[in-house]
């Protein structure tokens, strides 16, 4: 009787588990959900449009691209929706110029490329989206889902290749699912850090059922049990790639998470500026980001008439000539100052890794990324405070709570004093000659003089360009744009690009140093092909003037 029992309970065990296994393998096919959702086999409808109702619904108004088969759908769509679709002469100024459209537009910036070596070809660029921390969404197409890792056209393992650059990373495996990720993905390039996102559609995704059903078609009827069971397995898998393709759903962007400070680390370092007689601020382009309007920011750095030394993105935040922007002498500025306020500013090879900063001075810390916040703290510099959080939104809250307060007024204008010898001493070796080759200096304020007001500056390049971060002045706010702490040569034509389409009213002047202009001189053909040329025009004896507003296109050493 016992033995009986035994073998009963044996035999419901694997019962039991043979329908579990039954009942995973049947989800995993996607068997249930098609019982609640079928597919329209009659519909036109394409996952193209899906992505690009998804990019309308969250203010997209430019993808940049480089045309390949796997993605036609998408650029299709997105045209007829009104999306501008903008081709480039290389997949990573497709890249470079949705950075730029991010940087200077507040959204994100969209680049969509085809499978393989489209990809590879972006990976410089996005590594500099990442270290910008730029939000930037990568569209790139892929080998057909039951063809991937078989030897398909094109097909490589793309998303181990970028999920070290990438805050985020996903392959659409069936129709359903490309506004849930699409989403998610635009969510997470804006939320905490800023950063790229990569979405990869394999080409069954992408294009309509009738179509992919024609790839799927066994070409003789199958015979014997093994061939009935793959005709059913690529009958069913054909079906869940479209099952609930074209069910509503909502387009609505998902909520974007900021950290920010809390109100009693604001009154910390509220009590240590008030107590403050040689405050200084570097700013960094992190204070650039939404949502705080970069306007305001720049009323509360006024409202605080601390000295500020600005870099990457922050520069032009205080205008062309305002009196707490210093530009010069920044290391014996840091060695007198007691409080330094780093606001999204990082300790790496800019600041020295932190050796500029001297010991006895109280210093705040504000940074998004907990890794850049804290950046070579462990050896030379250490933080008064240290705040994980947003520095645009954390400058309003220290103005607020500083009304009243202003810096004592002897100590910006001794270092204004500064600026104004080594600015004198500039000029006087730009007017230096030269018997071979034209000088830098000279053109480069040569160019600061011809610039219109609403100019935005483009910097290219390596020695000239260090040259032209402390010469040329941007008029206002987010109205300089180079490649950050990466140092990307190349950046020029994408960020043109970018920034004149992003601001048609605007000049654009791409400041090139002799050896970056080669990596994009072919996307002068983009900016004629896309009328995005300026009406305005100039020559001089020291520089080329060209397309893209004015460029600069002729560099001297």
């Amino acid at each position: 009787m016992d033995c009986c029992c035994s073998v009963a309970a044996v035999l419901g065990c694997l019962f039991a588990s043979a329908c579990a296994v039954l009942m995973f393998a049947a989800y995993k096919l996607g068997v249930i959900y098609q019982l609640f959702h079928k597919a329209e086999l009659k519909s036109p409808r394409h996952g193209g449009e899906s992505v690009a109702e998804v990019l309308q619904a969250h203010g997209i108004k430019f993808v940049f691209t480089l045309v390949g088969g796997h993605i036609s759908p998408i650029l299709v769509a997105c045209e007829k929706v009104g999306i501008r679709i903008v081709d480039t002469r290389h997949e990573a100024t497709a890249v470079f110029a949705a950075d730029a459209v991010a940087r200077l537009s507040g959204t994100i910036g969209v680049a969509a490329v085809t499978a393989g070596p489209g990809l590879t070809n972006t990976v410089t660029a996005v590594k500099n989206a990442q270290m910008a921390e730029s939000p930037l969404l990568l569209i790139g197409g892929a080998a057909a889902t039951l063809l991937q890792g078989r030897g398909a056209l094109q097909d490589i393992d793309q998303l181990s290749l970028f999920r070290p650059l990438c805050k985020f990373c996903a392959s659409v495996r069936t129709v359903r699912e490309i506004v849930p990720v699409v989403k998610k993905a635009i969510a997470v390039a804006q939320s905490g850090t800023p950063g790229p996102v990569f979405v990869e559609f394999p080409i069954d995704t992408l294009y309509p059922y009738h179509l992919v059903e024609k790839e799927f078609a066994a070409k003789n009827t199958p015979k014997g049990l093994v061939g009935k069971a793959i005709s059913w397995y690529l009958r069913n898998h054909l079906t869940n790639l479209f099952a609930g393709a074209w069910e509503p759903q909502d387009l609505s962007p998902l909520p974007v998470q900021i950290p920010k400070a809390t109100d009693q680390q604001v009154q910390q370092c509220v009590e240590l500026v008030s107590r403050a007689k040689k405050p200084v601020i570097l700013l960094g382009s992190q204070a650039t980001l939404p949502p705080t309007p970069v306007e305001d920011i720049r009323k509360a750095l006024e409202s605080l008439g601390i000295p500020c030394f600005l870099g990457g993105m922050a520069r032009g935040m205080l205008g062309r000539d305002s009196e707490l922007h210093i530009r010069q002498n920044r290391k014996d500025a840091l060695k007198e100052a007691d409080v330094v306020l780093l606001a999204g500013t990082v300790c790496d090879f800019r600041l020295s890794y932190g050796r500029v900063l001297n010991r006895r001075s109280k210093i705040i810390a504000v940074n998004r990324d907990k890794g850049q916040l804290l950046k070579n703290s462990d050896m030379f510099w250490k933080p008064t405070v240290a705040i994980q959080g947003d520095a645009g939104s954390f400058l309003l809250c220290l103005s607020e709570g500083l009304k009243g307060y202003r810096c004592p007024q002897d100590w910006p204008q001794s270092l204004k004093e500064g600026d104004i010898t080594k600015e004198k001493a500039n000029r006087d070796k730009a007017a230096e000659q030269t018997h071979r080759h034209l000088n830098p200096l000279k053109v480069l304020h040569r160019a600061e003089e011809l610039m219109a007001e609403d100019s935005i500056i483009v910097a290219d390049g390596g020695d000239f360009v260090g040259s032209a971060a402390y010469i040329m002045r941007p008029r206002g706010p987010l109205r300089w744009l180079d490649p950050g702490a990466f140092g990307t040569l190349g950046v020029g034509g994408g960020f043109a690009l970018g920034a004149k389409l992003s601001r048609p009213e605007s000049e654009v002047w791409i400041i090139y140093g002799d050896g970056s202009l080669g990596y994009s001189v072919a996307e002068f053909d983009t900016f004629t092909r896309h009328k995005v040329r300026s009406p305005h025009s100039a020559q001089t004896s020291e520089s080329r003037v060209a397309e893209s507003g004015k460029s600069l296109a002729r560099a001297a050493y």
